[in-house]
């Protein structure tokens, strides 16, 4: 087609039909958008049939979604090979660095040598080198053909390794250096470092192509079945001529795709999994965690231990009236607070898991929102299993201490109750950090990495993981305000102040009493309530937009009953307002002051669970207007030319 000074050039397609001109039920047109875009328009034949004003509106409504899923589908194809090519130059910059140092360490290890056999060895470095890239744990990587004939230093002299910052110190120096590319010194630990970004540049990219994959194969599948469905319901002959033109298309003729998919798997075979194509694929598609039957078995048995833990400690504060003694309540006020904390804990971990399982129901894609290596994340089952098996722990030092300190037969080993909630925090602390592969060792270690860099937030970039980690108890909202320079995330600073005001306040009327002090505790924590839930609901959630088609909710909504949005925000305010009466309960008796707040710490964890599914809801529905679904990866080199390339 030659394309025309408009830019819109139209051909029709109608003779291209296999069949008689009086079996078509349609005709469609061919035009060329931009000199690159085909853009098809389809002319129903049968215009002066009854209904034919319906089917008229049905094929306009089709080649519209044709030509969007189409033209989206071109934009990420030319997006995913222009990221190919960056990826092409970083394997070029990888495979130089091998060459490079593998031919100094050969120097190295050549050096007692004979002159002429050390020079006999250098000159075959750059044929086949065999470096150990990662400590010992990869050996043998051969250099591709194309490479070999090229000088390393060649490519090298353009090339600058991205500063990652990865630990505190780094970031010290990248501060104090105040440049944000580090000269190659050509040594083992630049080559570990780059090749671990590159490998998880790899995996990302190919994810990035399985997807796009699916998206051609899914909506060529939905345009076959909807024809199907016409001819089935209109005994019209329509399917054949349509199904040509969407082959035709850039969504069913593109092969881009599969052809890069394949390219990728075999670089990364060759260079990432030392030419091992079942472990290379195992790191390319990793399977999904399997459920298994024992992981349902133990939480089924867990919960049948906690039931009998729970009775055996109600009828041992009944049998030794522990609420009834005035010197046995000071007891129970003394040790309910060390055992109150693995309750907090359990509650936020079943809420947690509750969460899991309604982001599942309703396709919300938390492992992507949250980072997870996929595969890896664990499901509702798993984080109920660890829930309901650390309240068996807790329970079961609670009934511990009380059988040592409460019964008369065990007073000669009272001086050891000490040592029981000792020994509980040791024992989940030693799991928790347990170096072996089991009670699930990449999600434990991932939950201390980000707790971790929770705490020294402010020598670490904040991803929305951390974020929302650091959320459950406060923020680091202004370690995002400096990075990301939106004042969002200052005006949300300022909720969480309001918080530590009130909580500084309400302690200081807890000291000293008198009116004034609960006058200004009142109103301290109702403003720092009016502020915090609007927060959550109008910009967390997303919620109560004049304009939205969904009265004083959003346009989009996961959940089909409205009404569910609605109790959710009522439940936020109350939980809120039970917060706020905290400071009233300060005038009560102790025991009743520490039963009210132990309730209101758990109603707050269950408040903060409803927040955590409504945030996330919005998180996701941001990510899909934005078309983002994938994580952003750090190359490890910059070229000298490629200095204006953010992506790089």
């Amino acid at each position: 087609m030659n394309r025309t000074l408009s830019g819109l050039n139209c051909q029709s397609n109608s003779n291209q039909s296999n069949g008689d001109i009086e079996d078509q039920v349609i005709d469609i047109d061919t035009l060329l958008r931009d000199g690159s875009q085909q853009i098809f328009e389809s002319n129903f034949l049968g215009n002066s049939e009854e209904g034919a004003e319906i089917e008229t509106t049905f094929f306009r409504k089709l080649d519209e979604e044709l030509n969007k899923v189409s033209g989206f589908h071109k934009d990420k194809v030319e997006e995913v090979l222009d990221e190919a090519s960056r990826l092409n130059k970083q394997m070029e910059a990888l495979i130089a660095l091998r060459i490079k140092v593998g031919k100094r360490d050969l120097e190295e290890s050549n050096s007692n040598r004979h002159q002429q056999e050390q020079s006999q060895q250098s000159s075959r470095a750059s044929d086949v080198v065999s470096v150990n890239a990662n400590s010992g744990n990869r050996e043998g990587v051969k250099v591709d053909d194309q490479y070999q004939d090229q000088d390393p230093l060649e490519v090298l002299e353009h090339v600058k390794i991205n500063s990652t910052i990865l630990s505190p110190i780094s970031t010290i120096k990248d501060a104090i250096r105040d440049s944000k590319d580090y000269e190659l010194s050509f040594g083992k630990d630049d080559l570990r470092k780059a090749e671990e970004h590159l490998r998880d540049a790899f995996i990302e990219f190919h994810h990035k192509l399985y997807l796009l994959k699916q998206y051609s194969f899914m909506n060529l599948s939905a345009f076959s079945k909807i024809m199907k469905k016409y001819e089935k319901i209109t005994s019209r002959r329509a399917y054949k001529l349509d199904m040509e033109i969407v082959d035709k298309s850039y969504l069913g003729n593109s092969d881009e795709i599969i052809d890069l998919l394949e390219r990728v798997e075999t670089t990364f075979i060759n260079n990432f999994s030392n030419s091992n194509r079942k472990e290379g694929m195992k790191s390319l598609r990793p399977k999904r965690r399997r459920e298994k039957h024992r992981v349902t078995f133990f939480s089924g048995f867990f919960s049948g231990c906690i039931i009998m833990l729970l009775v055996a400690i109600v009828l041992r504060i009944e049998s030794q009236k522990l609420m009834k003694k005035k010197e046995r309540m000071q007891y129970m006020q003394s040790i309910f607070p060390l055992y109150s904390v693995f309750l907090y804990v359990v509650l936020h971990m079943l809420v947690y898991a509750a969460d899991i399982y309604f982001w599942r129901k309703y396709r919300i894609n938390y492992p992507f929102i949250f980072g997870f290596k996929r595969g890896t994340e664990l499901g509702y089952r798993e984080v109920f299993l660890l829930s309901t098996g650390l309240a068996v722990l807790a329970l079961s030092g609670f009934l511990a201490n009380l059988h040592l300190d409460m019964d008369s037969s065990t007073q000669e080993f009272k001086k050891f109750t000490e040592l029981v909630p000792l020994g509980l925090v040791t024992l989940v602390l030693l799991i928790l950090f347990c170096p072996f592969d089991i009670i699930y060792r990449s999600s434990r270690f991932f939950f201390i990495r980000c707790l971790f860099r929770c705490i020294l937030a402010p020598l670490y970039p904040v991803t929305f993981l951390e974020f929302f980690l650091a959320d459950q108890l406060t923020s680091q909202c202004l370690r995002r305000l400096f990075e990301d320079k939106d004042a969002t995330h200052g005006y949300n600073g300022l909720t969480y102040l309001s918080t530590i005001v009130a909580v500084v306040v309400r302690t200081a009327f807890e000291l000293r009493k008198g009116v004034t002090c609960m006058v200004f505790a009142l109103i301290s924590s109702a403003v720092a309530m009016i502020i915090n839930t609007y927060w959550d609901i109008v910009v967390d959630w997303g919620l109560l937009r004049r304009h939205s088609k969904n009265i004083y909710l959003r346009d989009r909504l996961l959940i089909s009953h409205k009404s569910v949005y609605i109790a959710a925000m009522v439940l936020d305010i109350i939980l809120r307002l039970a917060w706020t009466q905290l400071v009233l309960a300060f005038n009560l008796h102790s025991a009743h002051k520490l039963s009210i707040t132990t309730t209101v710490f758990c109603l707050e964890i269950i408040r903060r669970g409803i927040w955590n599914f409504f945030r996330l809801e919005n998180e996701h529905l941001n990510n899909v207007g934005k078309y983002r679904a994938f994580r952003s990866v750090p190359l490890p080199f910059r070229y000298s030319d490629d200095d204006g390339d953010k992506d790089d």
